[in-house]
């Protein structure tokens, strides 16, 4: 079958799922005397006509949203299901970005499968989840959404009779009405806790399940290409997975993430990493019921069990009687009562501490090792690829910390919290945010040498100080009793400077995290700078330059991976801010350029580099398809090692299901893996492209800060959008504004993405670029030329230029121009619409001439069938929410509070179903 056949057949079965859950839902509604709701439901009968919600209301909104929600549902679906017949093909069809794909690839390109296997353990992913507040959905309606998912995967089967797809059809049936029953928007904002549960549930319910699945696909695309298995049947061989967490640890501007907060969040992820492995390890001694009679048993085996019934005593002796002929129970019975874990009645996990049990997972891996030795010794290999591999990969995933969870705050923060130690030791420091950087240097260098703190314990502080101690004690305490495990990095955003860096030993210092070693001192954890605006990515390779060369840090990079010839510094860059900044393509390109200038001071210092890239869940905040974002990365600047940010209601679309979680992290791991490869070899990009990317970056950037800085643009802004009612959302715990500051720059870029997409311009994602590409065309019409022929032999702008595109069919001007109406200022408005309307149509038109002359319905029919079956409903939607705005805001205006706060509900429940219809927030 053909690309264009499974196209068809895909668009043909989306409709009809689309049809039959709107059916089941429009049936609920009749049901609940909801009639008039239920007629105007979009897509309940015939999808190519999607219905015509009439009049606003509460119900009608929540319908709506429900219904986008099982229109992603039945897209998300559809999209798994192309893939596994895509895969049933004789030969199978392979899936841009999987395993099968990057191993074809590096087979054609020369690599033998030894290399490859001997390179996967050096490979390191780390997805890390943020509580960034972009997640509009409830938990509990996120809760019903996976139930749902579940019966519509169900439905797939082909085994069940008439009957039993009527019974399923009744399930789905009461999960809607449920769905119904239950507010779509957070009728508090959600507190700290509310989001480490949310995200522990991802940790402990999903990852784990889906690591198996994801070996499995790696084995059997490698069996694919025709490389030898056995390569691979070493858990320890595969390519390391890892997770983080900023839940309990994210306190930029979030002053409800105190050091309680962190250490709940440390304690409850150690909990429940322990739980994750003690549910694997408890099904052991069902499955291994090798007896005496049968096997000839190891000694070492035997040794070992006598080992630890010594240790651990009664509790051994206790472990071993259950199975007295059964050697291999008996030894998993031992290893059970080892972990530092017990499980109350109610099945609540509890740290149980005990002599004899593990201080770590490398005990209990090496436990596993050796049991794993033994069935091997006796024949029982497919024993151990089933039940014994998963567990000691798990370990090695997961350990006993489940996601090594980061500490980041801001600069700003630093600077007032040394401020406030200098004060309180009797130094002058109360402007030590505005001395020189020079002044700065020497007296932190200073302090740097000296091993004593500036205060004794219990000395008062101001609150910076004393929420940044007593976070760092908290860390030092966890350091003393585990070890490293579950400690990410110190992250210090808007890192402007080299003394930037420098502050935070100093604090580290002063809460007993950085000590004197061998002469030096020497931070146990890692200092991480978060270089986010242009200007910041510009100055970053000369700050760490400086950082990687100061002997603080290297002593620290060295005692922090011993052994190591070339330690890792991680350095994180921010797409956000960079963008909000000067715009899509100058932000890219400086992110691009910057990470090659990065990656060759690195290599001067002898040092290699772990980017952390903090990609949000919109094009304007550095989304794109994971593969094609690889793939862009400048050659050499990957080295296998790569951590990324999973933001808001990106992290229930990418891993709410198992079937897409394992898609999604496959695209990670098969990703980094094949793309680090190739960066491995030498390779060059023209000069041509560099000089054409730099060109369309200052264009682009000039445009687009015209617009940002005109007089009038706030006013515009502000009231063409509804960033006023984004900011009354109860969507995150954390505040939308750093300091509160009603201004452009404190503005965080999340609120300032979700409102340009709520008002259908998508202005961050594309403003600039078809002014860049036609001044190109005119003043080095070469240049545009081998852009227009070359586009599609170097990734960077492809991938770029395609996400720009992404952006401008999801804009539209219709929409606009409705919003646009809510400015009062008539001459205000039309300057500012009349602008960025000539702008999307001067992108469009570019953009169609750069790709070939073909339109985007040519080149894209997927994304343009998406768009469309969400055209009708969402049009509707945006102008009720556009008078709901009207009507708010005359009301706030003639100071009739109580008018305004009772429809702030509406409000907010027009901005969740619009949320849902365009799959994004900010």
């Amino acid at each position: 079958m053909s690309v264009q056949d499974f196209r068809e057949v895909g668009f043909a079965k989306l409709d009809q799922d689309l049809v039959f859950l709107m059916g089941a839902l429009r049936e609920v509604l009749v049901d609940l005397g909801e009639d008039d709701i239920a007629a105007q439901l979009p897509w309940a009968s015939d999808t190519r006509a999607a219905g015509s919600p009439r009049q606003f209301s509460t119900k009608l909104g929540q319908a709506c949203s429900i219904g986008f929600h099982l229109l992603n549902m039945v897209e998300e679906n559809v999209a798994a299901q192309m893939r596994r017949a895509r895969a049933g093909t004789n030969p199978p069809q392979v899936e841009p970005g999987l395993w099968a794909d990057h191993l074809n690839d590096l087979k054609a390109a020369g690599w033998k499968p030894a290399e490859v296997a001997a390179a996967l353990p050096g490979i390191r992913v780390e997805p890390v989840l943020t509580a960034h507040p972009t997640e509009a959905k409830r938990s509990t309606v996120l809760e019903l959404h996976r139930e749902l998912y579940l019966l519509l995967v169900q439905r797939e089967n082909q085994m069940w009779t008439p009957l039993e797809m009527e019974a399923i059809r009744g399930q789905i049936k009461v999960v809607l009405e449920q769905l119904w029953r239950t507010g779509e928007v957070f009728l508090q904002k959600p507190g700290v806790s509310k989001e480490r549960r949310t995200i522990m549930y991802y940790l402990r319910e999903v990852f784990p399940t889906v690591l198996p699945r994801l070996d499995l696909h790696l084995r059997q695309a490698w069996k694919s290409v025709g490389w030898d298995p056995r390569l691979l049947e070493d858990p320890e061989k595969l390519p390391r997975l890892r997770f983080g967490s900023w839940v309990g640890g994210d306190r930029d501007g979030h002053p409800f993430v105190t050091a309680k907060v962190t250490e709940e969040s440390l304690r409850e992820m150690r909990e429940q990493a322990l739980l994750v492995l003690y549910r694997m390890v408890e099904k052991l001694p069902r499955h291994l019921s090798l007896s005496t009679g049968d096997h000839q048993v190891p000694a070492f085996l035997l040794k070992a069990i006598r080992r630890h019934v010594r240790l651990l005593g009664e509790r051994g002796e206790k472990a071993i009687a259950r199975n007295p002929l059964e050697p291999w129970r008996q030894f998993t019975s031992l290893i059970m009562a080892r972990m530092p874990v017990i499980l109350n009645e109610l099945g609540r996990v509890k740290i149980q501490e005990l002599p004899g049990s593990y201080q770590g997972p490398a005990e209990m891996i090496d436990d596993l090792k050796l049991l794993r030795l033994s069935l091997q010794r006796v024949g029982a290999g497919r024993l151990t690829t089933a039940d014994v591999d998963p567990i000691i990969r798990a370990a090695l995933v997961f350990g006993f910390h489940l996601a090594a969870l980061d500490v980041r705050q801001n600069s700003a923060f630093h600077d007032k919290a040394l401020s406030q130690l200098m004060i309180a030791a009797g130094l002058d420091g109360a402007d030590f945010a505005d001395w020189s950087e020079s002044q700065r240097v020497n007296f932190l260098e200073k302090e740097l040498r000296s091993p004593r703190p500036f205060l004794h314990a219990g000395a008062p502080v101001g609150p910076e100080a004393s929420a940044v101690l007593d976070c760092y004690r908290v860390l030092a305490g966890h350091l003393t009793r585990y070890g490293s495990d579950g400690l990410g990095a110190l992250i210090t955003s808007m890192t402007k400077r080299y003394s930037d860096l420098l502050v935070v030993y100093v604090l580290a210092r002063e809460a007993g995290l950085a000590e004197l070693h061998s002469g030096h001192l020497v931070c146990a954890l890692p200092v991480v700078p978060l270089f986010e605006t242009l200007e910041d990515l510009e100055a970053a390779p000369g700050i760490m330059r400086q950082f990687l060369e100061h002997p603080v840090t290297r002593a620290s990079l060295k005692r922090q991976q011993p052994g190591v010839k070339h330690p890792v510094q991680q350095i994180m860059i921010g797409y956000s801010d960079s963008n909000k900044d000067v715009g899509i393509l100058a932000s890219q390109w400086a992110l691009h350029r910057g990470q090659s200038e990065l990656v060759r001071v690195a290599g001067d210092c002898g040092v290699e580099l772990r980017f952390f890239h903090g990609r949000g869940g919109t094009i304007s905040r550095g989304a794109g398809p994971t593969h094609r974002f690889l793939e862009a990365l400048p050659h050499g600047s990957l080295h296998g090692d790569l951590r990324v940010t999973e933001q808001g209601e990106t992290i229930a679309q990418k891993y709410a299901n198992q079937i897409t979680a394992t898609f999604n992290l496959e695209v990670l791991l098969a990703g980094v893996t094949g793309v680090s490869l190739q960066h491995s070899r030498q390779g060059n990009e023209p000069a041509s492209y560099a000089l054409i990317a730099s060109k369309l970056s200052e264009f682009s950037s000039e445009a687009y800060r015209a617009i940002l800085h005109r007089e009038g643009f706030m006013d515009f802004y502000t009231q063409a959008t509804p960033l006023d009612a984004l900011e009354q959302s109860r969507i995150g715990s954390r505040p939308s504004r750093r300091t509160g500051a009603r201004t452009l720059a404190d503005l965080r870029a999340i609120p300032w993405v979700f409102s340009w997409t709520q008002s259908r311009f998508y202005l961050p994602g594309w403003y600039g670029v078809g002014a860049a590409l036609e001044r190109l065309r005119e003043e080095e019409p070469a240049l545009f030329k081998a852009l227009s022929s070359q586009i599609g032999k170097w990734p960077f702008l492809r991938y770029v230029l395609n996400n720009v595109e992404t952006n401008l069919a999801s804009a539209d001007p219709k929409i606009m121009r409705d919003y646009a109406n809510l400015v009062p200022n008539r001459a205000l408005r039309e300057a500012f619409y009349g602008d960025i309307v000539a702008e999307y149509r001067r992108s469009r038109r570019m953009l169609d001439l750069i790709f070939g002359g073909k339109s985007i319905e040519q080149r894209r029919p997927r994304m343009l069938k998406t768009l469309r079956l969400r055209e009708a409903p969402l049009r509707v939607l945006h102008r009720q929410q556009v008078d709901l705005l009207k009507r708010w805001r005359k009301y706030k205006d003639e100071d009739q509070s109580k008018e305004a706060n009772a429809m702030l509900p509406d409000i907010l429940l027009s901005v969740n179903a619009i949320a849902s219809g365009l799959r994004t927030t900010g």
